[in-house]
């Protein structure tokens, strides 16, 4: 076969295999036998080994796995990936309703999905090609499964149009691929995997393609990233815009037009869940209408305009053999049950918290007892109560202890608290949650060095302290049980990008009490540098919105102690990062730009900068960027193919811009 003839004979093999894949795990319609299905895609196979340069990133055959990774790579999301606020009850599905009504008005309508129990994705697509897929991470950066996600053969390799878009979905293991995976696991005497979300996420995080290849996942996509309101006015229409693109969406979604219906469709799924093919563990509420989304808004964590109601949680019976204790980071003494293994809600569960002395007396809690254990929100194990009439005078009473279980300090409770506390800053326990805290993903999020790593460093004496990790060598991680020479090159390259992160990161990763990823970040912004805030007094602190007396308290108590500044000495000679590198919000006072205190819709496609790109420098200047066009709009941004937007602009009689004067106005 010559190159002419092979180039011919491939676009027909793929052409058909795009064809008969969307009919198979899109639509759910297979029209040809597995097998024909298999015949060609081997001689497609066979013929791209023959003329490697007639491969390309959107041949079916990138399904099968590609190359092995080093390692996977940051992604930045354009948008943030925002989790959703919960609702448990009816009670908390009406007051969404009832906030929502009183920003937008008695006419609004809700789309209900299935919350399938997943790995949420972000999947980018330029020009109808799927050029990068990734994890949600911490909302704002996630990791590269490109080459993960192209073997899920659900996700379009190239759209039915050439659009440029990022769209979001959840990947999630049907139960028929669980049941095949542990079934293999069993027979090759592995450790079984605990539940499908837990297996579909191990998947996706697979360094070798070929693996998440074998494990048939599938995804289903949910919404358009940053909103869909170029090519449509609603959620649900946005929904079927992706069906038009050749996207598997969820179609037991429904639109509901008051609150009662949305609860007669939560209430439904209730007994049906167990029917279906894939796990859910809630319903997902959204507003529908763009215009209405945009002006609720979002919080810095979750949207305003959509919950996730959470099926009441599935409640067993086993015995609780012991009661253990642990030491957190920040003293605290936390009692925890072992429990006899039981299954709930998917997962094998052997142990729960008991939160505090109070609870085990509150509930009259006793080593032996037949207990009654669920899964808060299905996700975190808790002891509901003790079956006392099945007692058999073999129980036994828990006690407290009055010293520290790991350094055998006195522990004390502080006055309002009710944990006991073990008060030793030379504790061990509180040395080693701190280090895993430092190295977590929305502190310093260095990759490779999980809880077992640390561990094993600390009992071999190699940390101390956090600069520490800064110090560590080649030599000594290679001495550690299975770290090889690949992954701790891995793990050394990722201690030495944390030293550039931004100051939000470290100053989270230090573990000064009260203080959280949100209000570090707020603290970092507004001091600039770890400089300032080391010499910022308490009235300084509190002048900052967010910033409380008790917040306020423990920072200035953290920079008075001569170990913090000696800690900080070491890290910054290590070349730790101790400036804020993020953009430093700007209020209307301080801007004498054009944009300062305008609100401004941005709509159509830019040629020379991306929507995000757009709106973080206008809102750099003061500006705050609308998804509406309403009478309190200043100003709209007008790219090619811009819509209705732009009509409601010009009927209001609102200043429009096209992309040049946006540029020249942001470089002057």
């Amino acid at each position: 076969m010559d190159l002419q003839t092979a180039e011919l004979k491939v676009n027909d093999l793929r052409s058909l295999l795009n064809q008969y894949g969307y009919e198979y795990y899109v639509l759910d319609q297979p029209t040809v036998p597995d097998a024909e299905y298999d015949r060609l895609m081997q001689e497609l196979l066979e013929i791209e080994a023959a003329f490697p340069q007639l491969r390309t990133p959107d041949s079916p055959s990138v399904r099968v796995g590609g190359e092995i990774l080093d390692v996977f790579e940051k992604v930045e999301h354009r948008t943030p990936m925002l989790s959703l606020g919960n609702a448990f009850n009816e009670q908390d599905l009406k007051d969404f309703d009832r906030r929502v009504r009183q920003a937008v008005g008695e006419e609004v309508s809700y789309v209900c999905e299935l919350k399938i129990d997943g790995l949420a994705v972000s999947l980018r697509y330029e020009e109808g090609l799927f050029i990068q897929g990734a994890t949600r991470g911490d909302g704002s950066i996630g990791e590269d499964i490109t080459a993960n996600l192209k073997t899920i053969k659900s996700v379009p390799l190239r759209l039915r149009e050439n659009a440029t878009l990022e769209v979001r979905g959840e990947a999630y293991m049907p139960k028929r691929s669980f049941e095949a995976l542990n079934k293999a696991k069993a027979e090759r005497g592995e450790e079984l995997a605990a539940n499908p979300r837990n297996a579909a996420a191990g998947s996706l995080r697979q360094l070798d393609p070929k693996i998440a290849a074998t494990r048939n996942l599938d995804v289903f996509l949910y919404g358009i990233g940053g909103g869909g309101e170029a090519v449509a006015d609603s959620h649900s229409e946005g929904l079927d815009y992706l069906d038009h693109l050749g996207f598997k969406t969820n179609k037991e979604r429904r639109k509901c037009s008051t609150i009662n219906e949305v609860i007669e469709y939560v209430t439904s799924w209730v007994d049906k869940r167990p029917h279906l093919p894939y796990e859910i563990d809630g319903i997902v509420i959204k507003v529908d209408s763009y215009e209405h989304q945009s002006m609720l808004g979002t919080t810095a964590k979750s949207p305003r305009w959509a919950i996730a109601y959470k099926f009441p949680a599935e409640e067993v019976v086993t015995t609780l053999l012991d009661i253990e204790l642990s030491v957190g980071r920040t003293g605290v003494v936390t009692p925890t049950a072992i429990l006899k293994p039981v299954k709930v809600a998917g997962t094998t569960v052997q142990r729960a918290s008991l939160h505090n002395e109070d609870l085990i007396r509150e509930k009259d809690i006793k080593i032996g007892d037949q207990v009654v254990v669920k899964k808060a929100g299905d996700i975190i194990p808790e002891v509901v109560n003790v079956l006392a009439e099945q007692r058999t005078g073999d129980e036994r009473d828990f006690q407290m202890p009055t010293h520290c279980p790991e350094c055998e300090s006195e522990l004390v409770r502080l006055e309002g608290e009710v944990a006991l506390r073990c008060i030793n800053p030379k504790c061990p326990a509180q040395i080693r949650e701190g280090l895993i805290h430092f190295v977590s993903r929305d502190a310093m999020n260095i990759d490779g060095l999980g809880e077992k790593v640390i561990s094993q460093l600390f009992a071999a004496k190699l940390i101390s302290d956090v600069a520490d990790i800064y110090k560590l060598t080649r030599e000594q991680l290679l001495a550690l049980e299975r770290m090889g020479e690949k992954s701790v090159g891995n793990l050394l390259k990722a201690i030495e990008a944390s030293k550039s992160n931004s100051l939000e990161k470290l100053l989270f990763g230090l573990g000064i009490r009260h203080v959280g990823a949100k209000a570090a970040k707020t603290i970092a912004q507004s001091f600039g540098s770890m400089e300032k805030l080391a010499a910022a007094q308490k009235e300084e602190l509190t002048a900052i919105n967010e910033i409380g007396d008790k917040m306020a308290d423990s920072i200035v108590a953290f920079f008075e102690q001569e170990e913090a500044e000696e800690l900080l000495k070491e890290l910054a000679a290590a070349g730790v990062n101790m400036e804020y590198k993020g953009p430093k919000p700007v209020t209307a006072e301080e801007s004498d730009s054009i944009f300062a205190g305008k609100t401004v819709v941005l709509t159509g496609k830019l040629e020379q900068l991306s929507r995000n790109e757009a709106k973080e420098k206008i809102e750099a200047f003061g500006g705050n960027v609308s998804g509406s066009v309403s009478k309190k709009t200043h100003l709209v941004i007008a790219g090619e193919d811009a819509g209705s937007k732009l009509t409601k602009a010009e009927e209001l009689g609102i200043e429009v811009w096209d992309e040049e004067r946006l540029l020249a106005e942001l470089n002057k």
